[in-house]
């Protein structure tokens, strides 16, 4: 028989049951955060039609998609594929249900996603992507903006880690107001690449991109200065008014990242925040508010989060309705796998059972899953361990898989009262089944 490859495939994740139990924490964890927010749950498919998922992609996205087959409808094969983000499903979704919704919308995402690309070291095919949007109608309120923010940040500091998080923040507006004060337009595409790679890269290196544009060296400085802005609302904002920039768009950059700053710091999250001039986002949907969250303590790791401010939402589905809205998003699976490779998680607490109901033989199997139904009505997790094997064995297993062991032969049929020994420590105490539903009366006097 020829060997099949067992390994899962390149870029998809799979752990065991005490890494899961940690992962799945995480993931508790940003679900109750969003929801305390008021950030309501949906679920869209993760199948949709290609011509939804194409409708804003550029570049390589085409090759990168799952395309689902359906065998029997070969000739329909090509219609759908799996999604690669939130976004675009947020989208189809809100102009498909627009009048049923209460605007503004505040909305969150968890699920998988796939994308095609080239697996890599904590870069997945198939991933966790937990998302939250606030969508409006016509206009959004820029408080919105730090509402997103001061959500993210709080649920980072749900997962207790041992190292602070960062929050840098820029607007598009900013850049862009700057590039059409000097009638640098035209470069807007190349200065913003370059700009969104200059962490990657040497000062040097970043000057050399923006001189190869045939930049004057007055230009390329200027460029250099305001990328290089970052700290305190105070001071970054003083200093671009400093700038003596006469660009409308510029000013209203400016005086949204500083309302963004201002309410975020009135949450008392001044340590938690920076202005940052160099955040600019390569998605070229974001329109004004951008972020990125470090450890600055591990700034290999790069971005943990991101997200941004769209003028709409919608754009690529309908011109009916006007759509404003800002995100972020946690990719939860690299997260886990960045945070669990830098020993930033507390150690897996192994998962046990409450209790392993052990029958001697056969004969006890029907006595024994009367008596697991009995503990689980009174909320305790219970297995019934099924083997053919020696007690000493069962018993065993057993310790491995739960707290305690109630061993079922001959004399503990229909009794009222069992002997529950604590697998750990080789305790015993007698549990009365029958008459308890308070899980601290649980233990029979």
């Amino acid at each position: 028989m020829k060997k099949i490859n067992t390994s899962p495939i390149s870029g998809a994740q799979e752990l065991l049951p005490e890494t899961q139990t940690v992962f799945n924490n995480l993931k508790q964890k940003i679900e109750r955060s969003y929801h305390s927010h008021g950030f309501l749950e949906i679920e869209t498919p993760s199948i949709e039609r290609t011509d939804i998922l194409l409708a804003k992609a550029g570049g390589d996205t085409e090759k990168q998609i799952y395309k689902v087959i359906k065998t029997a409808e070969s000739a329909d094969a090509a219609s759908q594929a799996l999604r690669f983000d939130h976004t675009v499903p947020l989208a189809r979704y809100i102009i498909e249900h627009e009048n049923d919704l209460n605007f503004p919308f505040k909305v969150s995402q968890l699920g998988l996603n796939f994308r095609g690309e080239r697996a890599q070291k904590g870069r997945f095919r198939e991933f966790y992507q937990c998302d939250i949007d606030v969508i409006g109608r016509g206009n959004l309120e820029f408080a919105y903006d730090a509402d997103v923010i001061s959500t993210l940040l709080d649920t980072f500091q749900t997962f207790s880690l041992d190292t602070p998080v960062l929050a840098r923040i820029s607007n598009r507006k900013i850049i862009s107001g700057f590039l059409e004060a000097y009638n640098l337009t035209a470069y807007s595409n190349e200065i913003i690449n370059i700009i969104d790679h200059a962490e990657k890269v040497t000062p040097e290196q970043t000057k050399v991109s923006l001189e190869e544009l045939e930049l004057d060296k007055k230009t390329v400085k200027k460029i250099l200065d305001l990328i290089e802005l970052n700290g305190n609302r105070s001071s970054v904002i003083t200093a671009l008014n400093n700038l003596g920039i006469e660009n409308d768009l510029f000013a209203s950059g400016v005086a949204e990242l500083d309302q963004v700053l201002y309410l975020l710091e009135s949450l008392g999250l001044e340590s938690q925040i920076t202005a940052d001039l160099k955040i600019i986002r390569g998605l070229d949907y974001y329109t004004g508010t951008v972020f990125e969250f470090i450890l600055p303590e591990h700034k290999n790791i790069g971005s943990v989060c991101g997200g941004g401010r769209y003028d709409n939402l919608t754009k690529h589905f309908s011109d009916k309705s006007s759509f404003p809205g800002v995100g972020g998003s946690i990719g939860l699976t690299r997260l886990f796998y960045i945070l669990n490779e830098q020993k930033l998680l507390k150690e897996p607490e192994r998962e046990l059972i409450d209790y392993a109901i052990i029958p001697v033989s056969e004969h006890e199997y029907d006595e024994a899953m009367s008596v697991a139904q009995k503990i689980r009505e009174k909320n305790h997790s219970t297995t019934i361990v099924f083997t053919q094997k020696k007690l000493s064995d069962k018993l065993s297993y057993s310790a491995k898989i739960a707290k305690h062991g109630i061993v079922i032969g001959e004399s503990e049929i229909g009794a009222k009262t069992l002997k529950a020994k604590n697998l750990t420590t080789g305790e015993e105490s007698e549990i009365n089944i029958e008459v308890v539903s308070n899980p601290e009366d649980f233990w029979a006097d």
